[in-house]
């Protein structure tokens, strides 16, 4: 016996010291975890945390494809860019056994159509693009025509700076799928960006972020912003801004963890993933973000409030107007092609 609970003893010790040892190299959007998540997880676990930063798709890519696939042991992917990164070798297979608390998730996020059996990501975070807005200078029902309809400007406004995010806002506004390929339907997308663009009301494209400060400082009355994103900003100042989900539509999106192809940690990345997927560190996480959580088990430890609020939580009706942005494969490229041109005419 003494000598099963020496070996145990030395087993425990050894994956203790194994783990200290590692640091995890994550690369996620910014603002996109509270303080306290990664000091409870150094704590946890003795594993060292170095988070770099991105604020799009298509930045964190490029980044891989240029060598970042060996530099990181975790990236948070959103669901339409993941079937791409697939196909490119970016990513790694997951060992699931090493994830017992998948377990928590909400059925929504098993199975999903862009990564069969989470062959290769489990869902983080999902929500809506809507629009953070000078309440004051903009009332009514929130329409995605503050932005698109010259007629109906209520002063500057802000462009989310991400290809197929934004490219779906303006066919969610011109009543057509996201995923389209009809070129006529395409022409009228660029059409509509190009005219959006040239509004002397135009202050540029950002990331959420930016997009949410430039509101908060006065020099935009409205942004595109992440839902979350949107909701902090009113934290910040809810006597002048607030946020929805347009009355046309929007884009939803999952974000989701993954580890790239050659993680220098993959032991770490498993030891986060699991953490996360924790249901007070689950709850934790929306709580702060503002994010949806799609951990079932995180649902009793969620703000009440935010349960309740539809810019968080949409109703089962406007669930219905909401898009997910599939991956096109080969078509993909007209989209690219089309946001080349918007943004450089």
């Amino acid at each position: 016996m003494r000598k099963i609970l020496l070996t145990l003893a030395f087993v425990l010790l050894t994956t203790a010291s194994a783990w200290s040892a590692q640091e995890l190299n994550l690369y996620i959007w910014s603002e996109y975890m509270g303080p306290e998540i990664v000091p409870n997880f150094e704590k946890q676990t003795g594993i060292k945390v170095r988070v770099d930063y991105y604020e799009t798709m298509e930045d964190m890519m490029a980044k891989l494809q240029a060598g970042g696939a060996s530099q990181y042991d975790l990236v948070v992917p959103t669901d339409y860019g993941i079937p791409a990164m697939i196909k490119l070798g970016l990513l790694q297979e997951l060992d699931h056994s090493k994830i017992p608390n998948m377990k928590n998730l909400n059925p929504k996020f098993i199975d999903v159509p862009y990564d069969p059996k989470n062959a290769h990501t489990v869902a983080y975070q999902w929500g809506t693009l809507g629009m953070l807005y000078n309440k004051k200078k903009i009332t009514g029902p929130i329409s995605w025509a503050t932005m698109f309809d010259a007629d109906k400007h209520a002063g500057s406004f802000v462009l989310l700076d991400s290809v197929r995010e934004m490219l779906g806002i303006a066919q969610c506004y011109l009543g057509m799928s996201v995923n389209t390929t009809d070129t006529e339907e395409l022409k009228k997308v660029v059409e509509l960006m190009l005219a959006t663009k040239k509004s002397p009301n135009f202050q540029g494209f950002e990331g959420g972020v930016g997009g949410r400060a430039k509101v908060l400082s006065g020099g935009a009355v409205a942004a595109v912003t992440y839902n979350g994103d949107g909701l902090r900003g009113v934290e910040e100042d809810p006597e002048n801004v607030a946020f929805a989900n347009p009355i046309e539509g929007t884009v939803i999106w999952v974000d989701n963890m993954a580890i790239p192809s050659k993680a220098p940690n993959p032991e770490a990345a498993y030891a986060f993933i699991n953490y996360i997927l924790d249901a007070k560190v689950g709850a934790g996480l929306s709580n702060w973000t503002r994010y949806p959580t799609p951990n079932d088990a995180a649902k009793p430890f969620i703000t009440p409030e935010d349960l309740q609020n539809e810019a968080i939580y949409p109703s089962d009706e406007y669930m219905g107007k909401l898009q997910f942005i599939n991956d096109l494969g080969d078509g993909a490229r007209i989209y690219d092609e089309m946001w080349t041109m918007i943004k450089t005419r």
